[in-house]
């Protein structure tokens, strides 16, 4: 209400107030805000200033009704002062609107999510992921996802999230059990809604007991080798509850039942082959399912054979003891990869076959050691996981190694004069010794014939004297003076002499008297 009854009769001594009660009944009608600031003065209002609070908000709301405030001299200008304030307020609430600015370009909405999936069901729960989408304008951006379903064979979508979700999960409860939903995911921008992401089949609303699961062999878990020929009895686990719906498929199709017998039970299912051929290679993808839920493994079995032969093979050259050899690889690898070959040799006298090589990986080898004068023929063999090819190839020539004609000329024997007169090759060093003390004279002598050794003490040979001991073995030529006395020292030469001639060589041996002891001095 703009003003109450009460406030204006305590204003009724004075003839303006009831004009002024109108005025803002009249014009603060339409605006919401100006009744909202006479409530307070009512409750405490001074009885002087009640005209001029009356009056105020006429000016505030209205500036046409100004005039009756302006025409009473007894209001006093101090009140007046918040109303104009109040006015000047208010004054950008009448102002004419400027110039409109041309509006901003449409924004776009986003591409639609992307893999929307059922992660998990209960009886009145389905949890549902998806991933964002691919496109998302820069100026609009990404606020949210709306999750909708409806039952199968109605079109009533309706969102069963009040606020949009940004995480890419989501969980729909208080379902109907046994209720087939349709459901989608829409991405909202500022640019709207994009194109709904569905699951293509309806979703039954239904606890799974079990996911269904394939338990391969860990052996089965790489690819699958067989010769043509062996049987195939494969036993693939799975696990599921209910009992889900098994399932086979070959390179993408159906299996043949005339080459495959599948034999399914509640806890695996079997692959069976009688005799295999090279058409049964291939990938076998076994599917377990429950409603919505579905587990897969692949198989890859190769079944393979021997290889044929090379496809030729011939002799490039021929030098000494040695054969060169080329051939090429087998058109047919037997449906897998060849692993070496075996080259083998014959000779022509015997035709007996020898192995040279084995598990060899070139195409090309040098055959060596072969025996002068014989003429070989060479085969190869291919081989592969399965063996030997049961084929062969042989070389269309032959290698004959030539015999070489050498004539040996010995060169003439001389026989080397060793005849050498004598030397010394290390000479005699002087020497000292104490009376009473054996000392030996040392020196080396080479020459051819073996040279006569002779020693002499100051000019005179050493006879048989038993004090000296002459010894001369392999060149090296002693003399030992067996406890010398103050008579032996002097100069020794000793002499080597042959037919070519003679040498000598000389030292010095000094005897020294022995220290006196102690007591011979004291006598």
């Amino acid at each position: 209400m703009p003003a109450k009854p009460p406030p204006i009769k305590k204003a009724a001594k004075k003839e303006p107030a009831p004009k002024k009660e109108e005025a803002p009944a009249a014009v603060a009608a339409p605006v919401e805000p100006a009744p909202a600031e006479p409530a307070p003065p009512a409750e405490a209002p001074p009885a002087e200033a009640t005209p001029a609070e009356v009056a105020a908000p006429a000016v505030e709301v209205a500036p046409a009704a100004a005039a009756p405030v302006e025409a009473a001299p007894e209001e006093p200008k101090e009140p007046a002062a918040p109303a104009k304030a109040d006015a000047a307020e208010a004054a950008p609430v009448e102002e004419p609107p400027k110039a409109s600015t041309p509006p901003p370009p449409p924004k776009e909405p986003t591409s639609e999510p992307l893999e929307l999936t059922v992660e998990d069901k209960t009886d009145t729960t389905v949890t549902i992921t998806w991933r964002p989408p691919t496109t998302i304008p820069a100026d609009s951006g990404l606020d949210g996802y709306n999750v909708e379903v409806t039952k199968e064979g109605t079109q009533d979508w309706k969102a069963v999230n009040e606020i949009l979700t940004v995480s890419c999960r989501y969980v729909i409860k208080n379902q109907t059990t046994g209720d087939r939903l349709l459901i989608r995911v829409v991405a909202v921008n500022a640019g709207g809604r994009s194109a709904p992401a569905t699951i293509g089949d309806p979703v039954l609303v239904k606890e799974v007991g079990a996911r269904p699961k394939v338990r391969l062999p860990r052996f089965l878990r790489q690819r699958y080798v067989k010769n043509v020929g062996e049987k195939i009895n494969l036993t693939i686990p799975y696990s599921g509850k209910p009992k889900p719906v098994v399932s086979w498929l070959k390179d993408g199709e159906p299996l043949d039942t005339k080459r495959v017998n599948i034999r399914t039970s509640d806890r695996d299912s079997i692959l069976f082959i009688r005799q295999t051929e090279r058409a049964d290679s291939g990938t076998y993808e076994m599917s377990v399912k429950v409603d919505d839920f579905e587990d897969k493994a692949a198989i890859i079995l190769q079944i393979c054979e021997k290889p044929g032969p090379p496809a030729s093979i011939k002799i490039v050259d021929v030098w000494g003891f040695n054969v060169a050899l080329e051939w090429t690889p087998p058109t047919d690898s037997g449906n897998t990869a060849i692993t070496g070959y075996t080259v083998q040799k014959a000779d022509k006298k015997t035709g007996d076959w020898f192995t040279i090589l084995e598990h060899y990986s070139r195409l090309n080898a040098t055959i060596s050691d072969l025996i002068m004068g014989n003429t070989y023929s060479f085969r190869v063999f291919t081989e592969n996981k399965c063996g030997l090819s049961e084929e062969c190839a042989v070389t269309k020539d032959t290698a004959t190694i030539k015999k070489e004609v050498i004539e040996y000329k010995p060169t003439p024997f001389v026989e080397r004069d060793f005849s050498e007169p004598p030397k010394f090759t290390t000479q005699l060093n002087n020497r000292s010794t104490t009376v009473g003390y054996s000392t030996k004279l040392l020196c080396s002598v080479r020459g051819f014939p073996k040279p006569k050794i002779m020693w002499m003490k100051n000019k005179m040979i050493l006879g048989d004297n038993p004090k000296y001991r002459m010894i001369s073995t392999g060149g090296i030529c002693t003399l030992e003076i067996r406890k010398p006395g103050q008579y032996d020292g002097g100069e020794y030469v000793c002499r080597a002499e042959n037919e070519l001639g003679k040498v000598d060589t000389l030292c010095k041996l000094e005897i020294k008297k022995p220290a006196p002891v102690e007591g011979d001095k004291e006598e």
